[in-house]
């Protein structure tokens, strides 16, 4: 017991050393080191059991696909055109108030320019577009 006793009170008055323990973090988004990017997007990516889906809907085009595309919007350009004429006639817009269908536009001047309301009354949906003057 008393060889116990002096084993303990010889190793309690020694010197004990020790160091502080200080975190330095690797991540350099938490204040770790630039340089460690790198490796970290690597060994990210190598881990990374996750495919990509491939998107099989965009298929380059074929010209036939492309023709028609160009004829269309021609098409729906013509038909545009010969609206608006039919509407403003040649003068172009003029201020006042328009019903196509469930479109509702509104054309007032503002310090902006002429500016243009446009309603769906069925959706609710609103916008605005400002033509600026000359």
């Amino acid at each position: 017991m008393k060889f116990l006793f002096s084993v303990t009170i010889i190793l309690l008055t020694l010197a004990v050393n020790a160091q502080d323990l200080v975190y330095k973090p690797k991540n350099p988004a938490f204040g770790g080191d630039t340089f460690n990017y790198q490796w970290l997007a690597s060994s990210a990516e190598s881990q990374n059991s996750f495919k990509d889906k491939i998107d099989t809907s965009q298929k380059p085009q074929t010209e036939l696909e492309r023709f028609t595309a160009n004829l269309n919007s021609q098409l729906l350009n013509q038909v545009s055109s010969s609206l608006f004429t039919q509407q403003f006639g040649n003068r172009g817009i003029t201020i006042g108030s328009y019903t196509f269908g469930s479109l509702s536009i509104e054309v007032y001047p503002s310090s902006g320019g002429l500016t243009v309301d446009i309603l769906d009354t069925k959706t609710g949906e609103q916008t605005q577009v400002i033509i600026p003057n000359n």
